[in-house]
């Protein structure tokens, strides 16, 4: 036996999607993007003015969706404080490749960060906006056929990088307040490397 619906059930359903509806056909101009949703990157429509969310999914995978400059190609002039370089070999390991593809992996789980703009709750600093110069180098060129070149390529590739001035003065000390001294032997301020690596043999051409 089939029961009858009541007479204002067919209207209440009618109802409710006319106003489901309505709501999609809002321009909901009372509605504020979430600030961490645009930071830092946002795109501005022409015409409209709209401001559009560049998200974390989207656009080119540096780390931390830092400016990506390529400091052993074209960009080989270009001045930085700190640099993110990636290494990506693994044919020092025995039956079971697959880190070369760490420095990739690393990237793109650091675009999380730019949720949150890089802040650390624990340490109440944000390193990304230090006042330092921090980018993306990219990859060294690491050959997968010769595992003696390529510790070379790495070792070269980072020996260019370090020998490069920095792109800020050196500040104070934050206890004495006196001007830091460089450390290297040549006196010069250089920049500071933060490799993402492939296999442990990495560590040996970075010794170097």
């Amino acid at each position: 036996m089939h029961r009858l619906s009541p007479p204002w059930f067919s209207a209440l359903v009618a109802l409710v999607f006319a106003l489901i509806g309505s709501a999609h056909d809002d321009d909901h101009s009372g509605q504020i993007p979430l600030g961490y949703v645009k930071y830092p990157y946002q795109a501005v429509y022409p015409g409209d003015n709209e401001v559009t969310d560049d998200s974390i999914f989207s656009g080119i995978t540096t780390f931390a969706r830092l400016p990506w400059v390529q400091c052993l190609g074209k960009d080989r002039d270009a001045a930085f404080d700190i640099a993110f370089i990636g290494a990506p070999f693994d044919t020092g390991t025995s039956y079971r490749p697959g880190a070369r593809f760490g420095p990739a992996g690393i990237r793109a789980g650091s675009r999380r960060l730019t949720l949150y703009g890089g802040y650390n709750v624990p340490l109440e600093v944000n390193p990304f906006l230090s006042g330092l110069k921090i980018v993306d180098c990219g990859d060294i060129p690491v050959t997968p056929y010769d595992n003696k070149f390529a510790i070379q390529q790495i070792e070269n590739g980072h020996k260019e990088l370090l020998h490069m001035p920095a792109f800020s003065p050196l500040g104070n000390d934050s206890l004495t307040g006196k001007l830091l001294a460089p450390i290297p032997l040549d006196g010069k301020n250089h920049p500071r490397l933060v490799t993402l690596e492939g296999d442990h043999t990495i560590v040996l051409p970075l010794l170097r």
